[in-house]
């Protein structure tokens, strides 16, 4: 069979069974070994045995799974708390501040937790009680939450960055701090329309109040740990004193001590935040086999080689495939989630987008904001139909919360991609190990 077919029908096969509702798991690995046998007969089946092996023996993978038993640390031991509580307290004279309040909580956690559900959920936990006791608007300040989520995967670590940066072969330390100052700016993007929309309709939120200096004062002594893991980790990384690995390992163990000797931490937590762990590299580990084997078939076809033909015959300047290439992906974020996207299209992208000179890093950081959007739209937004369900809230009201911060979300990917120095100046000026 034309191995050009054999890419159509990868392709038909993993949409329509989607569309039926398949797991993405079954989805990929079914209609890539209908794709490989039709055009490489049974040996194919080899190739489907050893995919498991060959995929997952690789040390650039330790760092996901260490990542996200930290995270899962610090989600059960509560540490989320006490820095929404410290930033509410330093906010109080802002109208919307307990909002921003959420929004900067989400960002110190995204340096912990590195994924965008988890960051949304725990600072959600603490945050909607007070919205509610306050009288804030319950889309609005759930919306700013939910796009507060793109976050935790831009601001290191992530498991985005951790599959592009093994899918692609660059340097996973420099993709980490690539990711900072786009975070910190994206931050300003979405608090800054927060406090203009309360300031211009104050029914979304109340009144300010006032605390006392003394009390904002000692709501800090709550902040420490988290600082302590993040600077802990980044520093590490950015000095050159550890590798990522290295500092997944470290930050796992000073966040179980933290978590122990101060949040009092026992093995009912301990035992919880494991199991969750697991579950998630898991599930995060099963796509990676059925991906990485739907991508070596399609690939097998030339579909990058092909593509890198036909833009380079083409009219197209480098800044208009990074566009059309983002459109899709914007498109992809509709029905897809972002580990699954990245696995898909990182094999194809990338080699194009470096024959034409630009930087993979720079597309590293453009690509994570990209697919999070995806997130929290419909039809298939996976952060979005949790925080209806965690938070019970209908689906119009949380769509119309969100919806002010998602236009400033797509204005603050055109700025990235405008700007590439955003994401390239820090990693030109780190120490590497």
């Amino acid at each position: 069979m034309d191995p050009q077919i054999t890419s159509i029908i990868c392709v038909a096969g993993l949409f329509v069974l989607m569309m039926l509702g398949v797991p993405i798991v079954y989805s990929l690995g079914f209609s890539a070994a209908v794709g490989a046998i039709l055009t490489y007969g049974t040996p194919a089946l080899h190739m489907v045995g050893s995919t498991p092996f060959t995929t997952l023996f690789n040390l650039a993978w330790t760092p996901l799974p260490l990542f996200v038993l930290l995270g899962a640390i610090i989600a059960e031991s509560g540490m989320g708390k006490d820095l929404f509580r410290a930033a509410a307290n330093w906010l109080s004279r802002v109208r919307g501040g307990l909002i921003v309040a959420g929004i900067i909580g989400e960002a110190m956690l995204a340096a912990t937790l590195g994924t965008s559900a988890a960051t949304i959920i725990v600072v959600g936990k603490v945050a909607v009680p007070e919205f509610e006791r306050q009288g804030y608007h319950r889309g609005f300040s759930l919306g700013a939450l939910l796009a507060g989520g793109v976050l935790g995967p831009l601001i290191p670590p992530s498991a985005t960055f951790i599959i592009y940066a093994v899918l692609t072969n660059v340097s996973l330390g420099k993709l980490f701090i690539a990711g900072i100052i786009p975070g910190l700016i994206l931050v300003f993007f979405l608090a800054a329309p927060t406090i203009l929309f309360c300031w211009l309709r104050p029914g979304m939120a109340p009144k300010t109040y006032s605390v006392r200096w003394r009390e904002r004062i000692t709501s800090l002594k709550g902040v420490w740990p988290i600082a302590l893991v993040m600077f802990s980790i980044l520093g590490a990384i950015y000095f050159g004193i550890a590798t990522p690995t290295e500092t997944a390992g470290v930050g796992c163990f000073i966040v179980l001590l933290i978590a122990v000797l101060v949040f009092r931490m026992r093995w009912k937590g301990l035992r919880a935040a494991i199991i969750e762990a697991a579950t998630v590299n898991g599930l995060i580990l099963f796509i990676i086999i059925a991906a990485s084997f739907y991508t070596y078939v399609v690939g097998s076809t030339n579909v990058a080689t092909h593509l890198t033909d036909m833009v380079s015959s083409s009219a197209l300047t480098p800044m208009m495939v990074i566009v059309i290439i983002n459109f899709i992906l914007l498109i992809l974020g509709f029905i897809l989630d972002p580990i699954t996207i990245t696995l898909l299209t990182v094999p194809i992208f990338v080699p194009l987008i470096v024959s034409l000179g630009m930087d993979p890093i720079w597309f590293g950081v453009i690509f994570c904001v990209n697919t999070q959007i995806g997130l929290i739209t419909p039809p298939m937004g996976t952060d979005l139909f949790a925080v209806k369900t965690i938070f019970d809230i209908p689906t119009g009201v949380i769509l119309r919360g969100v919806a002010p911060f998602l236009v400033f979300e797509l204005f603050f990917l055109v700025l990235i991609i405008a700007f590439p120095q955003l994401s390239l100046w820090l990693p030109s000026m780190m120490i590497s190990k």
